[in-house]
C-alpha cells in the first residue's frame, strides 16, 4: 500500500534549517553532500534540499513497492510526469503534478 513517507524542503541555508528543527523539534539530519540533509527516524522523514535546482515548493514523497506500477497508475488517473524516473542514494523516484496541479513525488526504497 502507498503512503506518505517523506517531505523535501527547499531551505536556502541548510546549516540554518538544520539548526532551527534541531531546536525546535530535536530532529538529527544526516548530510548527503554539500547541500542536502535528512532526518532518518524510519517513519516520515524531512530532507532539507539548499541545491540550486532544489525544488520549488514542499515536495510530498509516496512510498511504494513498485515504481513502474505506480507511474503507469499516476498517469492511468490523469497525473502529469514532470521529472522521469532517477535513482537517488536509497531508491529511486519521479516527480508527477496531480489533477491540481501539485508537485508530488513516487518512490521506491533499494
Amino acid at each position: 500500500m502507498a503512503r506518505f513517507d517523506y517531505l523535501e524542503l527547499p531551505v536556502g541555508d541548510r546549516a540554518a534549517a538544520k539548526r532551527f528543527y534541531a531546536e525546535a523539534f530535536g530532529w538529527t539530519f544526516t548530510d548527503f553532500g554539500p547541500d542536502y540533509a535528512a532526518t532518518m527516524s524510519g517513519d516520515t522523514d524531512v530532507g532539507l534540499d539548499a541545491a540550486a535546482d532544489k525544488v520549488r515548493a514542499m515536495l510530498p514523497v509516496i512510498r511504494g513497492d513498485d515504481l513502474e506500477a505506480t507511474l503507469a497508475a499516476v498517469e492511468a488517473a490523469g497525473g502529469t510526469v514532470c521529472v522521469p524516473i532517477f535513482a537517488f542514494p536509497g531508491g529511486r523516484r519521479f516527480h508527477f503534478r496531480d489533477v491540481d496541479g501539485h508537485e508530488l513525488a513516487a518512490m521506491q526504497p533499494d
